[in-house]
């Protein structure tokens, strides 16, 4: 059979994406009229709903990886896409809520296959010329599908109610999961051998490989800082931002990273372009500890994390040669990455509360110096351990 156009392929993959970050989304756009829903429950517990499928990923984020290798990608993708599906179809009757709860914990095991089976489907599936460019496509994933929901969910709320808008996210799931099937008719990574080692093991492993640590650490100071900068905004420009600004902030993001990210990485290893994507996210920490965060050092430090965003997954199938190494390094990444989210907002904001500009400059420099050191000196033995075949995880 044919193999499918690299745009094709590329697509019906962020279509996947878009229904992974949909899990988040459809729940943390609503939360409002979620607890009118579930009135009298507490808000912290609701809270805890959005936030158990972070919990999920940061558990047993490399185990997807090994799951993954094991079952192979595609496979992996279309249970994980089932799965979702028949969850949100199950939310749709808004069930108690302890039912809820168990609903949200598979949910997360599915959204967790899906961000770990899709980017090492492209890695492996897409031609060289294409990957990069693929790759940086796939990390707006969550960013576009934040932005999406947000457009549509008060309209779909409005007439339908938080029913019908988590029913729609089930039929995504569904035409994602089809939409696989069609395009990808045939397994693209084989699976992997079964290998007796324990789980304990295997987390040291991996996480003594260069280039699987790489990525993931280098997604941890990245994560650690997105999202609890948009969060804690109001906080740290006093109140003074714009209205618009923790809109529009991503959206530099995803536009930077589709246009300047693409450009560079067409003709840079995506290893170095990391490291300037971190150094320039340093330069704009020191500036605002000059200025502090006005709308132009935001919209600057966002422009600049945009480098990391785009080159972030493409430098996973740079340093690492078989399917299986690439699996595991996407599984490390999305267990930093849930580390980074759950934990970047508490802290940025306890640091605040210390000292309003120095915290979370000392906060910002502590991350993305260490994503600096990461990428360069890790980052290269990752890159040399690669031309020496020095890559394997078994």
């Amino acid at each position: 059979m044919r193999t499918p156009h690299p745009l094709l392929l590329t697509l019906t993959l962020y279509l996947a994406g878009l229904g992974a970050a949909g899990q988040f989304s459809k729940l943390a756009v609503s939360f409002v009229t979620l607890t009118q829903v579930y009135s009298g429950k507490s808000e912290a517990i609701l809270g805890l709903a959005v936030s158990l499928i972070s919990l999920v990923g940061l558990i047993l984020g490399l185990v997807a990886g090994i799951v993954v290798s094991r079952i192979g990608a595609r496979r992996a993708l279309v249970a994980a896409l089932a799965l979702g599906a028949v969850m949100s179809l199950w939310q749709a009757t808004l069930p108690n809520l302890s039912v809820l709860m168990l609903s949200r914990v598979l949910e997360g095991a599915s959204h967790l296959l899906i961000v770990v089976a899709a980017p090492t489907l492209i890695a492996e599936a897409v031609p060289d010329r294409y990957r990069p460019a693929a790759l940086t496509l796939w990390s707006t994933f969550f960013g576009v599908a934040f932005a999406l929901t947000a457009i549509i969910a008060p309209w779909v709320i409005a007439h339908g109610g938080l029913s019908l808008l988590i029913g729609a996210h089930g039929v995504w799931m569904a035409v994602a999961c089809a939409a696989i099937l069609l395009v990808l008719p045939h397994p693209v990574i084989p699976p992997a051998p079964a290998a007796r080692i324990s789980v304990l093991r295997r987390h040291l492993t991996a996480y003594a490989t260069p280039g699987i640590a790489t990525p993931a650490l280098a997604w941890l100071c990245y994560t650690l800082t997105f999202v609890s900068v948009l969060t804690a905004l109001p906080l740290l420009t006093g109140g003074a931002a714009p209205t618009w600004l923790a809109a529009i902030a991503p959206l530099v993001s995803i536009a930077v990273a589709l246009t300047v990210g693409v450009a560079i990485l067409s003709r840079h290893p995506a290893q170095p372009v990391v490291t300037l994507g971190f150094a320039l996210c340093a330069g704009v920490a020191v500036a605002i500890l000059g200025v502090g965060f006005t709308t132009v050092t935001v919209l600057a430090l966002f422009a600049s994390m945009a480098l990391v965003q785009s080159a972030g997954f493409a430098v996973v199938p740079q340093i690492n040669a078989d399917a299986q190494s690439r699996a595991m390094a996407n599984g490390a990444l999305a267990q930093m990455g849930n580390l980074g989210n759950l934990s970047g907002t508490p802290l940025l904001i306890a640091l605040y509360q210390g000292a309003p500009l120095f915290g979370p400059f000392l906060f910002l420099i502590t991350a993305y110096g260490g994503g600096v050191l990461i990428t360069w000196v890790l980052g290269r033995r990752a890159v040399a351990a690669m031309a020496e075949g020095r890559v394997s995880v078994d």
